[in-house]
């Protein structure tokens, strides 16, 4: 405690706190808060902290019930899907959903296949972006706004519209084709004027996310470039300034700072991918040595595929069971990547 010049005692602030501590330590807790609801603003901050937790409450709800439904739905059999009084928990909880989808529909031969699919093309995508996204966005030269324009084309183009001309060039791939001038491409003049045939393998879709024409290639590009755009001038030109060349700069300095962007561009390939039917729709279409991917799961099972009374309603429960079992492994990535997508999303400059 200290004297002013009216010799009147002052009480510093960690004295205040240190009586308010003793006062209050003297008192229960029913009194402790009488104290507090006795401030005028305390009502005020109760009722808006309550609205706040209502809303969130009820937002929340709306958002994951569909989900619980789905779960809840997985585990019931053909009985409990038509029994009106079963809402979420089943009366004869069953395995038999899971098990047909596992074992009928190849559940793991599934996902081994699209995993070796979606991380290649996943990984090849994000390099290619990479590349392309930094030209665009830190060299200048004619044409550079062609580019982009062309970029954004293949974002604005509608699949369905590539769809037969895609297939006819890779089910008579060749590379460096001018057939309109009469001259055999390069695939042609080294087999002996045989065309390959690439349907039902990973080739087509590896190929063209080698060229950037992958789906969803054209936003990737599109998110470095704006990335690569925030990245200051300073720092290649004083690498330059230090003899380092365009490669080693962009290796050794611009690749390190867009780790958190690469990582976000290889999800977003690897989760598009992952649940993508056009594509794998387009080339995957073989009975005979069938590799089985993704869509598959989503198949009603041969022994689910019945005829009764509520065979509409069970098959979308069957359904929705493939998709909670397709959609697990996302979840997992998700939870191991999630702090890295909030990051690159931040630094993309598509927020702020």
């Amino acid at each position: 405690m200290e004297m002013n010049n009216n010799s009147t005692p002052l009480i510093k602030k960690d004295s205040k706190r240190k009586i308010r501590v003793d006062y209050e330590g003297k008192m229960s807790l029913v009194e402790r808060l009488k104290e507090k609801f006795k401030a005028s603003n305390t009502w005020i901050k109760f009722v808006v902290v309550l609205f706040r937790f209502i809303l969130m409450l009820g937002v929340s709800f709306v958002i994951v019930y569909p989900f619980i439904a789905r779960i809840a739905g997985s585990f019931m059999t053909r009985e409990d899907v038509i029994d009106a009084t079963i809402s979420l928990i089943p009366k004869h909880p069953t395995l038999e959903i899971y098990k047909a989808i596992i074992v009928e529909n190849h559940y793991f031969e599934a996902v081994f296949n699209t995993l070796i699919l979606s991380l290649g093309c996943a990984v090849i995508q994000m390099l290619i972006a990479c590349l392309v996204g930094y030209g665009l966005a830190k060299f200048k030269f004619k044409g550079n706004k062609l580019v982009m324009l062309l970029v954004i084309a293949t974002m604005i183009i509608p699949h369905g519209a590539l769809q037969l001309s895609l297939l006819r060039h890779f089910t008579n791939f060749d590379l460096a084709t001018v057939q309109a001038w009469g001259y055999p491409g390069i695939i042609q003049l080294l087999r002996g004027g045989v065309k390959l045939n690439l349907s039902n393998t990973f080739a087509p879709l590896f190929i063209l996310s080698l060229f950037g024409l992958a789906f969803k290639n054209g936003l990737y590009i599109y998110l470095l470039r704006q990335f690569f755009k925030g990245v200051p001038d300073e720092l290649e030109e004083s690498a330059y300034v230090d003899g380092s060349g365009t490669l080693r700069t962009f290796f050794q300095i611009i690749l390190p700072l867009s780790i958190p962007m690469l990582i976000t561009v290889f999800l977003f390939a690897f989760s598009w991918q992952w649940t993508d039917e056009f594509y794998t729709g387009l080339f995957f279409t073989s009975t005979i040595n069938k590799v089985y991917l993704m869509p598959d799961v989503f198949q009603v099972p041969a022994s689910l595929n019945v005829t009764y009374a509520g065979e509409v309603l069970y098959k979308n429960v069957v359904q929705n069971t493939g998709g909670l079992l397709i959609i697990a492994p996302l979840i997992i990535l998700y939870l191991f990547g999630q702090k890295y997508l909030v990051q690159g999303i931040e630094r993309s400059g598509l927020v702020g």
